[in-house]
């Protein structure tokens, strides 16, 4: 027995990384699981159906079920047909995990409009697509059901020479924060993914000879991913996840006051409020620094 044994879910960008190691978890676990991925290259360009098949077999060869769907999360008629295909095949849509995603790193600098629109297409709107097509069949069923997005520290935090990927990433988290308060209505609930894991769009972002491949391996994050599709989560939601490795952790926002008085007040000078910021400035909370990257 799985703890999602009767549910169906669909995974994008499942033919590799993150989204293989969720669509093969889900399968391991009762799921019956669409595995869609376009079989791109990392950076978006080209198209193959052998990523996802791969997959399919993969599942199928583990006593699994799954199908493959070869769309485009940029396509609202192939993001659509995406949770048909799990109507169509499975009877229904529970669980929709919204993993696709390319890179086009550049500093920004040397940012160009293609670089910036071609990223936000595939992260924010093909988010927006696909997470928008489960939803509306998940209202039609009746039954709620789980959604989880990918956002990214990225987004969250920040990193150097991602400005296109981080304003996706982000997005993509205020996105969530907001659905999740429309489906506690219909029992629908949304969660937000933060993934720190080495797959092939960011085995050059980590340091070389450290054994991250496995350290940071996507078969530690899925667990708690796929638990999110489970009964058992049934009260979690509008929640964000930093995973990395085995650790998981729950990331909420904390606000610190630094210039404070009675709103009946006149509004501050501006060397006033100036000078209450600064005053305990040595004791903000610490930012991250920026990563080192290989390019300008």
């Amino acid at each position: 027995m799985g703890l999602l044994d009767g549910k169906v879910a669909l995974v994008t960008g499942a033919g590799g990384g993150l989204g293989e190691s969720h669509a093969l978890l889900l399968a391991k676990e009762g799921a019956a699981v669409v595995v869609n991925d376009l079989g791109g290259a990392r950076d978006g360009s080209g198209a193959s159906a052998s990523m996802a098949d791969v997959v399919v077999e993969k599942i199928k060869a583990a006593g699994g079920k799954a199908v493959a769907n070869y769309g485009n999360v940029t396509n609202e008629d192939d993001a659509k047909a995406m949770v048909q295909s799990a109507v169509d095949s499975f009877g229904k849509i529970d669980f929709i995990i919204a993993n696709a995603g390319i890179l086009r790193d550049k500093s920004f600098k040397k940012m160009t409009n293609e670089m910036w629109d071609i990223v936000i297409d595939v992260h924010l709107r093909g988010t927006y697509l696909t997470v928008k097509a489960a939803y509306d069949q998940m209202i039609e069923q009746g039954e709620g059901g789980s959604i989880v997005v990918t956002s990214s520290t990225s987004g969250l935090i920040g990193n150097f020479g991602q400005t296109n990927y981080g304003a996706a990433k982000a997005g993509i988290a205020g996105f969530a924060r907001c659905l999740f308060q429309e489906g506690i209505k219909s029992k629908i609930r949304v969660n937000i993914l933060a993934p720190v894991a080495w797959s092939r769009l960011t085995d050059d972002i980590f340091p070389q000879g450290q054994n991250m491949e496995e350290l940071l391996s996507a078969e530690k994050v899925s667990p708690i991913v796929v638990w999110l599709g489970s009964d058992e989560a049934k009260d979690v939601s509008g929640r964000t996840f930093l995973v990395q490795g085995n650790n998981v952790q729950l990331l909420s926002w904390q606000s610190h006051s630094l210039a404070m008085k009675d709103n009946a007040d006149d509004a501050w000078s501006v060397a006033d409020v100036g000078k209450s910021v600064l005053e305990n400035f040595e004791h903000w909370p610490k930012g991250p620094g920026p990563v080192p990257r290989s390019f300008e």
